[in-house]
Parts: structure tokens; sequence; C-alpha cells
């Protein structure tokens, strides 16, 4: 009984290492066509259409999600997370009318800051593809760092402690 025990525990963590560097070359794959120019934007216009300005004096995450997309369901409360001790804008992509946003926020419970990107001009300007791509740039708006797919909380912050 110990040894089926012991198998079924080397085989599952064989899976679970297969899957997260199959995951990881996939990633790598999809974000090679990312625009990997230093970010040339001051400012957005968030749903609220208030203007948010990016505090140049620390790094800034941009997270490019959609409503109907399952993966970025599950990931939001990890944005959620971060976006309350880092600097975070979330780019809804053709994700409905302000209303519609502001409804699917409010029903998971999320406060982040959003950009509705209705026509798809963000995601074009930063070449996204695949979602949801989460973008990390340093205080001289370098992209330092790039992520399609899912993103855990701890990943999100320790590549944010690592860019200065």
């Amino acid at each position: 009984m110990k040894e089926k025990i012991k198998k079924y525990l080397k085989e599952g963590l064989i899976i679970i290492v297969t899957i997260t560097i199959a995951m990881n070359v996939i990633s790598y794959y999809k974000s090679l066509d990312l625009n990997k120019q230093k970010l040339d934007m001051n400012s957005f216009k968030l749903l609220d259409d208030t203007k948010y300005t990016i505090d140049s004096t620390k790094p800034l995450l941009i997270h490019f999600w959609a409503t109907w997309c399952p993966i970025c369901k599950f990931e939001s409360a990890n944005i959620e997370k971060i976006s309350k001790d880092y600097q975070v804008i979330t780019i809804a992509v053709q994700s409905g009318t302000k209303k519609e946003i502001k409804n699917y926020l409010k029903e998971h419970n999320l406060n982040f800051r959003v950009v509705n990107d209705k026509d798809g001009f963000y995601s074009r300007k930063f070449n996204i593809k695949a979602f949801p791509t989460t973008l990390i740039y340093d205080k001289e708006k370098n992209l330092t760092f790039s992520e399609v797919g899912y993103t855990s909380t701890l990943g999100l912050y320790s590549r944010m402690l690592l860019t200065k």
C-alpha cells in the first residue's frame, strides 16, 4: 500500500512538473510577438472617465484581460491583490460597454483601475493576441517582464519586487 502511494505521488509530481514546463514554453512562445519597446504613454483614461497619470518613480504593471476570458476570471483575484500594493492598470479588451464592465467588476468584487479597450486600440498597440497578458515596466518605462496566460499572486509580487 505504501509503495502504491509513493508511486502515485511520484507520477503526480512528474505530471505537475511537465505541465509547468509546457505552460512556460507556451507563454514564452506567445510573448515573442509582444511590443517590447519602451512605454511611450504617460496616462490612461479610466473606466470612470478620470485620467490616471503614471507615477514615474514606481514600476508599472499593465494587465490585459477580458470579461469573456475564463482564465482572466480565475486570475482576477491575483490582480486585485497586487493592485493594493503596486501601480497597476488593467485593460479590459472588447469586453462591452462601460456599464457592462462595471457590472462585471461589481459582481466579482474587483476594484482595480480599468481602461475600456472597446475597439482594441491598446491590444493592437501592445500587440496582444492572447488573454490574459501581463506586462511589467520599470521606472524608466522599459519592459522587464511579460507573461501570456495565468500568473500567480506570488509570481506577480516577486516580479514587481525585482523591478526597480
